[in-house]
C-alpha cells in the first residue's frame, strides 16, 4: 500500500478521521486542564559508621553495618525495607499518602540515598519529605536494634541535601494529553480504514460481474509502492546505524527511533490489512502462533505487577515493557505476514547482512583506536538513556561495542547474522558477484567477535563452526578447516595476547575462578526469592530494574524473575520453534542452496537458545530486533519452501507431484 493510497482512504473518509481526531484533541485539552500539576521535593541521606566499629573486630561491630565489608550493603538493605509494604503502611499512618521513593543516589558509589516524594499539595509535598527523611533514620535505627546492636557501633544517617521546595513535574502531565491525543488519533485511522473496506466490500458486492473501472494515470512519486522488505530495510538502517542508548525523551531504553519507526509500520500493515490488500502467505502462520504464547505471558506478568502494589519505577517499567512487546510483534508480523514474494524476503536477508558487516566494521575502528565511536554521535531530538558508558577495556584490549551498547550486544547480534553471511557467500545466484562482495560481510563479522575478548561471542561462533562446516561436503568442510586454523595464527601475529586472553578466559571458567563467572552464579540463588512469591507470571516484564534488584546477565534467570514460569516456556517454545523452523527447510528443501539456508537457521536459533544464558539478551534493543526478525523470516521461509516440495506419494497416487503438476493430477482417472 503506498503513501498516495493512505492519504487517498484518509481523504475520502474524512467524515470518520476528522470528528475522531478533534474529539481526542478536545479530550486533551480538557485533560491539560483538569489534571493537577504534580509536585516534586528531594532529600539526600548518607549512612555513616559509628567510631566504636573501628576499635575493634568486625565481630564484636555492628553485624548490618559490617554485611560485606561495606556500607553499601546498609544502604540497600534500607532501601529495600522503606520500599516494602510494611514501611509504606506504617508511613501511611504518619500522614505520608503521597508515592515516594527511595534509591542510591545517582552518580555516586558511596551509601548515599535519595529520597522522593510526588503529590498535588506543594506544601504537602514538602512536609512529607521530611516526614520520610526522618522515618528513614528511625528505621535503621529499629533494624540495628532488632539485631541486639549496642548504640554505639549504630550507623547513622546523616541529611546531606535538606528536603527542596517541591518543584512542578509537567512531564507526566504531557504524558497523559499526548496519550490521549494519540490513541484518539490511532483509533480515528483504524477506523477510517475500517469502514472503507466495508464499503469497498459492498461495493464490490453489489457491482459483481460489472466491466473494471477504467486505468488511472500516470502514477505520481508519492505514488510508489510500499511494501513490508522497504519498512524493514529502512527499521534496520535506524536500528544499525543509530546508537542504541540514543533514544526519544520520556521513553527510556525502548523509546529507540527503531522502534518507534516499527510502531508506525504496525499501523501500516494494519490498513494494509483491513482494507484487503495484504493477506498473510499460507503457510506462515507459526512464528505468529509463537508470538501470541510469548505476548499472553507479557500481559500476564502485567496484570500481576499491577495487583502487587509495585512502586512508581516499576509501573513505569512495565508500560516500557509493552511498548517493546508492540515493536516486537510488529517485526513478526511485518516479516511473516507482510512480505508476500521471496525475493522480497532474499532482498531483506542479504540488506541485514549488509548492514551487520557495516557495524562490524565500526567495531574493528573501536578495537584499534580504543574509543567509541557511538560516544561521539549526537543526534538533535535524542537523548541517551543510560549514563555514560566508558571504554570497556578486558586484559590490554579495548572491548569495542559499535553502534550497540554494550560489547555482548555486538557479539551476540553478529553471531546470529554470521551464518546467513556464510550462506550468502555460497549461494549459486551470487557467484556472478565479485569475491570481496561475497566474503567480505563473512571475514568482517567472523572476524569481529573475537575482538569483544568475551564468552558469549566465542561461543555463539564456535556454535556457528560446529553446526555449518560439519553438514558441508568434505572437500569444503576440510578447506574451511584449514582456513579458520589460518585465522587464528593470523590472530595471533597481528594481535600478540588476544588469543591467549580469550584462551585465560575459558580457563578461569572451566576452574571457577573467573569473578565474572562467580558474580553471575551467585545471582543465580538470588533470583529464586522472587520466584518462589510470584512463580506463575513473575513480578511483571521489564519490572527487575538493576537500579532497584541487581543485574541477572542471564535472561532465562530474568524471564523467570519477571515472567514466572509461564513466560520462561514461552521463550522457549519461540527459541525451540526457530530450531524447528530451520530443521524443516532443511529436510524440504529441493536445492543444496535452500539447504543450507535452512541450517543457517538452524545454527542462528541454536546461537540464540545458547547465548541467552550468558547476558540478558531482550534487554537490549538491536539485539532483540534481529532475533526476531530472523525467527519471523524462517516461519516465512518455510511456507514458501513448504509450498514449493512435492506432495508425499499415496495409494492412489503413488507417484509424487514432481512429476505431474496439479492440474493436470485431478484429470487423471482413479485405478
Amino acid at each position: 500500500m503506498s503513501i498516495g493510497e493512505i492519504l487517498a482512504v484518509l481523504r475520502r473518509r474524512w467524515y470518520v478521521m476528522v470528528p475522531l481526531t478533534l474529539i481526542s484533541l478536545l479530550a486533551g485539552a480538557h485533560l491539560y486542564r483538569s489534571v493537577p500539576v504534580a509536585y516534586q521535593s528531594q532529600s539526600s541521606v548518607a549512612l555513616l559508621d559509628s567510631t566504636a566499629v573501628a576499635e575493634l573486630a568486625p565481630a564484636f561491630g555492628n553485624p548490618i553495618s559490617n554485611a560485606g565489608g561495606s556500607l553499601v550493603v546498609t544502604a540497600d538493605v534500607l532501601i529495600r525495607t522503606l520500599s516494602g509494604t510494611d514501611a509504606a503502611r506504617d508511613l501511611q499512618g504518619i500522614g505520608v499518602t503521597d508515592p515516594y521513593t527511595v534509591g542510591f543516589a545517582a552518580n555516586t558509589s558511596g551509601p548515599m540515598l535519595t529520597l522522593t516524594v510526588t503529590g498535588t499539595d506543594r506544601a504537602n509535598v514538602l512536609e512529607e519529605t521530611n516526614k520520610l527523611t526522618a522515618f528513614a533514620g528511625e528505621t535503621l535505627n529499629a533494624l540495628q536494634a532488632a539485631a541486639k546492636v549496642k548504640p554505639a557501633y549504630m550507623v547513622q544517617t546523616a541529611p546531606v541535601v535538606l528536603p527542596q521546595t517541591p518543584v512542578p513535574q509537567m512531564k507526566s502531565r504531557y504524558q497523559q494529553v499526548l496519550g490521549v491525543v494519540i490513541l484518539g488519533t490511532t483509533s480515528a485511522f483504524t477506523f477510517s480504514f475500517l469502514t472503507d473496506s466495508l464499503l469497498a466490500a459492498l461495493r464490490r458486492r453489489r457491482a459483481a460481474g460489472a466491466a473494471p473501472a477504467r486505468a488511472r494515470g500516470r502514477r505520481k512519486p508519492w505514488g510508489r509502492q510500499l511494501d513490508a522488505t522497504a519498512l524493514l530495510s529502512c527499521y534496520l538502517a535506524l536500528a544499525f546505524f543509530i546508537p542504541s542508548n540514543l533514544t526519544l525523551p520520556g521513553m527510556g531504553g525502548v523509546g529507540t527511533p527503531a522502534n518507534v519507526f516499527a510502531l508506525l509500520c504496525l499501523f501500516w500493515y494494519l490498513a494494509a490489512w483491513i482494507t484487503g490488500r495484504i493477506r498473510p502467505a499460507p503457510g506462515t502462520r507459526l512464528p505468529r502462533v509463537v508470538m501470541c504464547l510469548l505476548a499472553f505471558s507479557v500481559l500476564g506478568s502485567y496484570l500481576a505487577n499491577a495487583m502487587r502494589g509495585s512502586s512508581h519505577k516499576e509501573v513505569l517499567a512495565a508500560d516500557r515493557g509493552l511498548i517493546g512487546l508492540l515493536v516486537w510483534v510488529s517485526l513478526v508480523v511485518l516479516v511473516s505476514a507482510g512480505i508476500q514474494d521471496r525475493e522480497r524476503l532474499d532482498v531483506l536477508l542479504r540488506r541485514a547482512v549488509v548492514m551487520g558487516a557495516v557495524v562490524a566494521a565500526v567495531g574493528f575502528y573501536d578495537f584499534f583506536t580504543a574509543t567509541n565511536i557511538a560516544d561521539s554521535i549526537s543526534i538533535p531530538g535524542l537523548q541517551s538513556s543510560v549514563a555514560p558508558i566508558t571504554t570497556l577495556d578486558r586484559g590490554s584490549f579495548t572491548r569495542p561495542r559499535s553502534t550497540t551498547a554494550q560489547p555482548l550486544e555486538f557479539g551476540g547480534m553478529l553471531a546470529i547474522l554470521l551464518p546467513f553471511a556464510v550462506q550468502q557467500a555460497f549461494d549459486p545466484v551470487r557467484r556472478h558477484l565479485r569475491a570481496w562482495r561475497r566474503w567480505g560481510p563473512v571475514v568482517l563479522m567472523g572476524g569481529a567477535l573475537p575482538l569483544t575478548v568475551s564468552r558469549t561471542s566465542i561461543i555463539g561462533a564456535l556454535i556457528v563452526i560446529l553446526v555449518m562446516v560439519l553438514r558441508w561436503k568434505p572437500e569444503r568442510r576440510w578447506a574451511a578447516i584449514g582456513l579458520l586454523m589460518g585465522s587464528v595464527a593470523c590472530f595471533k601475529v597481528i594481535i600478540p595476547g588476544l588469543i591467549g586472553t580469550i584462551t585465560a578466559l575459558f580457563a578461569s571458567f572451566v576452574s571457577n575462578s573467573d569473578s565474572s563467572t562467580q558474580a553471575r552464579t551467585v545471582k543465580y540463588s538470588a533470583i529464586v526469592p522472587y520466584l518462589t512469591e510470584r512463580p506463575l507470571f513473575g513480578r511483571g516484564f521489564g519490572t527487575f530494574l538493576p537500579e532497584l534488584f541487581f543485574f541477572t546477565d542471564n535472561q532465562y534467570m530474568l524471564t523467570l524473575a519477571e515472567m514466572g514460569l509461564v513466560g520462561l516456556i514461552a521463550l522457549l517454545v519461540l527459541l525451540f520453534t526457530g530450531i524447528h523452523q530451520g530443521g524443516a527447510i532443511r529436510r524440504l528443501a529441493r536445492t543444496e542452496s535452500d539447504r543450507e539456508l535452512g541450517q543457517a537457521f538452524f545454527a542462528s536459533a541454536l546461537v540464540s537458545l545458547v547465548i541467552a544464558a550468558t547476558f540478558d539478551a531482550l534487554s537490549f534493543p538491536m539485539f532483540a530486533g534481529v532475533f526476531f526478525l530472523t525467527i519471523a523470516a524462517g516461519g516465512s521461509y518455510l511456507g514458501f519452501v513448504r509450498r514449493a516440495a512435492p506432495e508425499p506419494a499415496t495409494v492412489e497416487s503413488p507417484c509424487s507431484s514432481a512429476s505431474q503438476p496439479p492440474a493436470d493430477r485431478s484429470r487423471v482417472p482413479a485405478p
